[in-house]
This record gives C-alpha cells, sequence and structure tokens, in this order.
C-alpha cells in the first residue's frame, strides 16, 4: 500500500471531503465547512484540493498556490487541506474516493457538495459509484434548492434520502444514503474573486493543469 502524506484519524472518524480546485480559497468554503461540520457531527473536514476539475476547460493556478492560500485562510482546528488527489494520481472522484477507502480505511467517509452540483452530478463520470461508496451530504446554495431536489441523481435515489432534520445521523449510514440540508449561505465564489483581479490567474498553473 503506498503512503499518502494525508491529516491523521483515528478508528471510527468520520471525515467530510469537500473536494475543489480552490481557485482561490474563500470565506464561502470556511462557511460550508463549518456548517457541514455541525450539522453532519463530522469529527473533521478535509478540503481535497484537485490538480484540476475535468468538467472544465482551463485548469486552475498552481496547486502549490492553492494549498498555501487554504491553509493561510483555515481557522478550525478540524479542518483541514490536502493534496491527496495529486499524490494518488486520481482525475476523478470515484477515484479519489475509493482510493482513500483503501488508504484510510479506518475512516468513515461524507462525501460534501452543494446543491448546484447535485444539480448536475449525473454528468460526472461514475457518479453512481460514489453514491454505493459513501453518504452524500448536499449544502443548499443561493437559486439551486429547486434545480437540486429535482435532479436526475435525487429522483433515481430518492428512496435513499434522510430528512435533514435527521443530518447527524448520515456519516453512520450505509451508502447509498444522502441528505439535503438548508443553510444561511455565503454567496462568494472563486469565479467572482478571479473576476475581481483579487486572484490573478495564473498562466503557468493554468498550463501545467493542461497536462494532468
Amino acid at each position: 500500500m503506498p503512503h499518502y502524506d494525508v491529516p491523521m484519524t483515528r478508528p471510527g472518524q468520520t471525515v467530510g471531503l469537500l473536494g475543489g480546485s480552490f481557485d482561490p480559497p474563500h470565506a464561502g468554503h470556511l462557511h460550508i465547512s463549518r456548517e457541514a461540520l455541525k450539522r453532519f457531527g463530522l469529527d473533521q473536514l478535509w478540503w481535497l484540493v484537485s490538480p484540476g476539475n475535468p468538467l472544465k476547460s482551463r485548469g486552475p493556478a498552481k496547486i502549490g498556490r492553492r494549498m498555501t492560500a487554504a491553509r493561510a485562510l483555515i481557522d478550525h482546528p478540524r479542518i483541514h487541506v490536502t493534496d491527496f488527489e495529486t499524490q494518488a494520481g486520481t482525475r476523478y472522484t470515484a477515484q479519489t474516493i475509493a482510493a482513500l477507502q483503501r488508504a484510510v480505511p479506518q475512516a468513515r467517509f461524507v462525501w460534501l457538495m452543494g446543491a448546484d452540483n447535485l444539480a448536475q452530478f449525473d454528468q460526472w463520470q461514475d457518479w453512481q459509484e460514489i453514491m454505493a461508496r459513501v453518504p452524500i451530504g448536499v449544502l443548499a446554495r443561493p437559486g439551486k434548492r429547486t434545480m437540486a431536489r429535482t435532479s436526475k441523481a435525487a429522483r433515481i435515489y430518492a428512496h435513499a434520502r434522510l430528512p435533514g432534520r435527521m443530518s447527524q445521523l448520515l456519516p453512520q449510514l450505509q451508502a447509498p444514503a444522502w441528505c439535503f440540508i438548508n443553510v444561511p449561505m455565503n454567496a462568494m465564489s472563486s469565479t467572482a474573486l478571479r473576476k475581481s483581479g483579487a486572484w490573478p490567474t495564473d498562466p503557468a498553473g493554468t498550463a501545467e493543469a493542461a497536462k494532468t
């Protein structure tokens, strides 16, 4: 088994996984992370900083830059940053989760996503494998609630939905299981920060990501 540099866990701990390019990381990421820890009763939450998003044609800034910015932003002792996807060489979420379960078998993982991701979840590579592997926590984001609740994934797995009032039970359930919760949302986005010039595009990072 390869050795990976990942946050330490104890047997039985529940770990939320928030994947993304974090290009750049911002207060909105931190806000939904705190909410997820509380609402889903998680022991830890990991930001999985990806080499690049397969659904986006343009690559992000260099991963070292994004990792440094993420660590500088985090102000919670149970939120951690990892470049596991880069270490493991995985490209898609289903591959990443499978590799994490092999590498950290003592942990119980929960995949976290915004409601906008649930709305197009059926476009993800091997999305039904993801549903079969881990419980999924969905956090509402502005303007996406109705679209997410009527999405293809939500319809197919309606039988596996946990009521929001029981959200803290989600990490203990066997997959498939998912829970949709409404939370006060911070509408800040990485795209808006890039457009504002607060996070200038890194041409070298774009070229590097295109090769992965």
